[in-house]
């Protein structure tokens, strides 16, 4: 009597379904398709295979990658030498793409595991099963690829006719029945949003100002500079749809009219630097990059127009950050603090151990500047300050001022003494060239 010893061939079984639809049913299409592998196992009992204990199934994932987590695992099993046999209803199954499938028939022929389709009976291991492999594949490839194309094709159809086609709608509008409907306390903010880029012509501001009035996105986060920019761009608040740069009619109603939009697009044209440098000049800010909060925020200068009428303040970076609540002090006005940093600062002119600093500081640039002459050039400065332009009162403020720190308490105003020695000179310099 014979007993011919059959080695055994360890069978594991790969299923893959592209969508998620239906996954959650009690029997679903991995289901049969594992029912159906394993009963071709089976059948080869006698040739010695036995299916392996793990499941290898990857729901809700495309064929187009293989970057799919229980592909990978069974990759790593193979290559662990744990399988000999990888089985699957049909090739695509396991990959839709030619070259990812070649490189899958390196990793099994490298481990020397056979490549099973219960549907599509051919082995591997021999060049016509190759061959069969590669048309196959080839054909599944094709599917795939025309099946883009005709999901691009009713895309664009769709977006000609200005249907909504999905994704995360604008900003001032949900989505109802698969279409975009406007909420109307979101348009507001978006006109709001629109009309004060037109009067303020200045991105950077604007997003102060959103920060303070506690404008967020959908999700309820901060507006960015580039989220801003994307809406002042977006046509789909004219109620039009746009598909790779072609506008069409929407079905959607419109949340801003043209002559607004175009007053946007006028703005938009000219340079940012333009912009920026035109709204500083209109804002002027005495005490920029001089007032910091108790708590270390600096506070930045920002302003508003309301009925004509320009509004100056000095917000915090913590409530810009933060929003409203992060800190007790988080928006000042800017005429009473800089009002208060002038007074302080004309009063030091007038104190004798401020006199004395000055001068010594001027002594050692100018040895022959008397102790007299300083405090005379300095409460000479006194009567002119309002004399002066802005410009000139700032450039003094910055020479003068090194910090200064606002809290509950008032404030705290550093000054220069190193400061006040270099005004002295500049003070004296006409003086000097009158009596030359």
């Amino acid at each position: 009597m014979n007993n011919t010893s059959i080695s055994k061939l360890r069978c594991a079984v790969y299923t893959r379904k592209s969508s998620e639809e239906g996954l959650e049913q009690e029997f679903n299409s991995l289901d049969a398709q594992r029912e159906a592998c394993e009963a071709y196992i089976a059948s080869q009992r006698s040739e010695g295979w036995v299916p392996v204990r793990d499941h290898y199934d990857d729901g809700g994932i495309s064929g187009g990658t293989l970057e799919r987590p229980a592909l990978q695992r069974l990759l790593a099993d193979i290559e662990d030498g744990l399988v000999d046999v990888v089985v699957v209803y049909k090739i695509d199954r396991l990959s839709r793409s030619l070259m990812d499938f070649a490189k899958l028939v390196e990793v099994f022929d490298r481990n020397q595991v056979t490549f099973v389709s219960v549907t599509q009976s051919f082995n591997t291991t021999t060049s016509m099963g190759r061959l069969t492999l590669n048309v196959l594949l080839s054909f599944a490839q094709f599917e795939r690829e025309v099946t883009a194309e005709r999901i691009r094709d009713k895309f664009a159809a769709s977006r000609a006719k200005g249907i909504f086609m999905g994704g995360v709608p604008p900003m001032g509008y949900d989505v109802k029945a698969r279409k975009l409907i406007v909420n109307d306390d979101a348009a507001a903010n978006v006109r709001f949003i629109f009309k004060r880029f037109v009067e303020i012509g200045s991105g950077t501001t604007l997003l102060r100002e959103l920060a303070q009035r506690g404008i967020t996105t959908r999700q309820g986060k901060p507006i960015t500079k580039g989220f801003l920019y994307r809406m002042l761009n977006n046509r789909a608040y004219l109620g039009e749809a746009v598909h790779k740069g072609t506008s069409y009619p929407g079905e959607h109603d419109a949340i801003i009219d043209r002559e607004l939009w175009y007053a946007v697009r006028t703005i938009l044209k000219e340079s940012p630097r333009v912009r920026a440098n035109r709204s500083r000049a209109n804002t002027p800010a005495l005490l920029k990059g001089l007032l910091w909060g108790s708590n270390g925020a600096a506070f930045s200068p920002s302003h508003t127009r309301k009925n004509g009428k320009l509004y100056r303040y000095y917000v915090s970076q913590t409530l810009l950050r933060q929003g409203a609540g992060a800190c007790t002090m988080g928006r000042i006005s800017a005429a009473e603090v800089e009002g208060t940093v002038v007074e302080q600062l004309r009063s030091v002119f007038r104190q004798p151990e401020a006199i004395v600093g000055a001068w010594k500081s001027a002594v050692k640039n100018c040895p022959t500047v008397p102790e007299e002459e300083a405090r005379e050039a300095l409460t000479s400065l006194d009567p002119l300050w309002e004399e002066l332009f802005p410009a000139e009162q700032a450039r003094i403020v910055q020479l003068l001022i090194d910090k200064v720190i606002v809290g509950s308490a008032g404030l705290d105003v550093k000054v220069r003494v190193d400061g006040i020695g270099t005004l002295v000179r500049e003070l004296r310099a006409p003086a000097l060239e009158a009596a030359a």
